[in-house]
């Protein structure tokens, strides 16, 4: 989701997502550090930092975020909104702890012979978080709305494998009330994963007409269809979810509550953790990862994401390719990784992130594309030196002529240290930076219109593809902060969406990355670990390498 996402790197950053932004630390990750799980970690871990001792499993109070900018599934693109939507509302499909596509609203679908088309059966009995039922046609409204240019969906796109997108309208149809079929323009391997993604879960039309944009705002209009509902939202504060009772699958729900505390600052939510307050934190300061990093409640996990820094080519004097160029090369990526990130993240030479298959399954996407410029520490020097020149031949020798550039950032002690680390390494070209911060909601919404020079980003996959990555950069996509236009680029993203052969897919996929940066149009950092907080009294929670993470089925760990 957009947020997100993405998240997913060591320095918590707050990213967009699930493809989606995100706003948490520097990394992103869900495995005890350093181990392949948490059994293994935690036998050569020393205590836990939370005092608590016990949970009687009623309510788990958690924190992934702060207020979020949106919790209406068609309109966020943030991890941390999207980890809230997931708790409220569900898909077709659902994703279990190893990213698999398990049916969930739906309770079976068949394939056509061409993969063309989707026919979906719903559950018996399906109903909304008010008690009213829920039909095939609330998805059918649900997914035209997202694709409505009056709901001005950042999302909008992630439809385009959908027949009918180009017009305007989706060529999927509620057969009846249990029937649902979708109609695609070219196979689509991972479109069982979409229909797990918070896009494409189903908002109640009655509700949505009646409240407006006001619907998702408050405990009462908030109706969905997942496993729980808010009954209480106090802004700055927290939002409690209670089991919904008309869940189809109640039953086997945790919790009876979970408190989302709404805490932006990574002292504050540490501080909490470390007092019992909550037994989950989806982040924590950058200067405290080294003492914790013994403690068995400590995780670090990979993430499907890459944290990087965005400039608005549409501002002079970042309209100007060189001037990119000269930027990226002066990053130590090394540097950055060791010193602020602190979990792992690995130095980034291109886009996307290494996680992704290509066609031929025993390479990754990025084993056969390679990168774009060499991140690793020994290479440093000779890629300032290049900078330079490149800087020089734009027509600014020694950075002279330049205006200072404004480095925006939301709030988070590693965004900060990263930032400062840039405004040095930048200085090196003589380039002057001043570093602006934003609380979360404001900085998203001032990162999307375009109303900065150079920004703080992070993304992570809203799926396990590589185009997750990329059709965000079409013209006009409610993603692109770099505001960025390139038309052979939109014309190689529908080409790539229109067909099903993967290797003609992956080329073409390699050719549109390689577009990114034959105009320099953004600078990676690293790519994401995810790191987190969760108190050893806890079972049965997982965080998703897209960056969400997942309380419903939360329960007391047996001693």
């Amino acid at each position: 989701m957009k947020k997100l996402a993405l998240l997913l790197a060591a320095m918590m950053l707050v990213v967009s997502v699930a493809g989606c932004g995100s706003n948490t630390s520097a990394s992103s990750s869900s495995q005890a550090a350093g181990e392949s799980g948490a059994e293994s970690s935690a036998a050569q871990n020393t205590a836990a930092v939370s005092p608590v001792t016990s949970w009687d499993g009623k309510e788990l109070s958690v924190v992934v975020g702060p207020d979020p900018d949106t919790i209406d599934p068609a309109l966020n693109s943030t991890v941390d909104g999207g980890t809230m939507i997931a708790h409220a509302f569900e898909g077709l499909f659902a994703l279990d702890k190893d990213g698999v596509p398990q049916p969930a609203q739906a309770e079976s679908y068949t394939l056509s012979e061409d993969g063309l088309t989707y026919t979906f059966t719903l559950r018996d009995g399906l109903k909304w978080s008010d008690g009213t039922p829920l039909t095939a046609e609330d998805f059918a409204y649900s997914w035209q709305r997202a694709i409505d240019p009056a709901t001005a969906a950042d999302y909008s796109y992630m439809f385009e494998c959908i027949d009918g997108y180009a017009d305007g309208k989706l060529n999927v149809t509620a057969v009846d009330e249990k029937t649902l079929e979708v109609k695609l323009i070219a196979p689509t391997a991972y479109f069982l994963e979409l229909t797990a993604f918070p896009t494409y879960m189903p908002v109640q039309k009655a509700t949505v007409e009646a409240n407006g944009e006001q619907w998702a705002l408050s405990a009462e209009t908030y109706i969905g269809n997942g496993p729980y509902k808010i009954s209480e939202w106090q802004r700055g504060s927290h939002i409690t979810m209670v089991q919904n009772e008309n869940y189809w699958n109640v039953e086997a729900l945790g919790p009876e509550s979970i408190r989302f505390n709404l805490v932006e600052d990574d002292v504050a939510q540490l501080s909490a953790y470390k007092t019992g307050e909550v037994l989950f934190v989806d982040t924590v300061p950058n200067d405290e990862i080294d003492a914790l990093k013994p403690n068995e409640d400590y995780y670090v996990m990979d993430q499907i994401g890459t944290y990087y820094v965005s400039f608005n080519v549409q501002k002079a004097p970042l309209d100007n390719p060189k001037v990119r160029q000269a930027l990226i090369l002066a990053v130590d990526r090394d540097w950055i990784c060791v010193n602020v990130g602190k979990a792992d993240q690995v130095p980034a030479g291109a886009y996307v992130p290494p996680a992704l298959s290509d066609a031929d399954p025993t390479q990754s996407f990025r084993e056969v594309g390679g990168d774009y410029y060499d991140p690793s520490f020994e290479a440093y020097e000779d890629n300032l030196a290049k900078a330079k020149e490149i800087l020089a031949e734009a027509g600014y020798p020694n950075g002279e002529g330049l205006p200072t550039i404004e480095y925006l950032y939301n709030e988070g002690t590693a965004h900060q240290q990263i930032g400062e680390a840039l405004q040095s390494m930048w200085g090196e070209l003589g380039v002057k930076v001043e570093l602006v911060s934003q609380e979360w909601a404001t900085f998203l919404n001032s990162r999307k219109n375009g109303e900065y020079n150079v920004a703080r980003n992070g993304w992570l996959g809203d799926y396990n593809d590589p185009i997750s990555f990329l059709d965000m950069w079409i013209t006009g996509g409610g993603n692109n902060d770099a505001q960025w236009s390139n038309p052979e680029y939109d014309k190689l993203i529908t080409e790539i969406k229109s067909t099903g052969d993967q290797a003609v897919r992956m080329e073409k996929m390699h050719q549109a990355e390689d577009m990114i940066f034959a105009d320099w149009m953004l600078c990676p950092l690293y790519y994401y670990t995810d790191i987190y907080m969760l108190s050893p009294v806890v079972d049965n929670t997982w965080a998703s390498p897209l960056g969400f993470k997942y309380f419903m089925y939360a329960t007391p760990k047996a001693a």
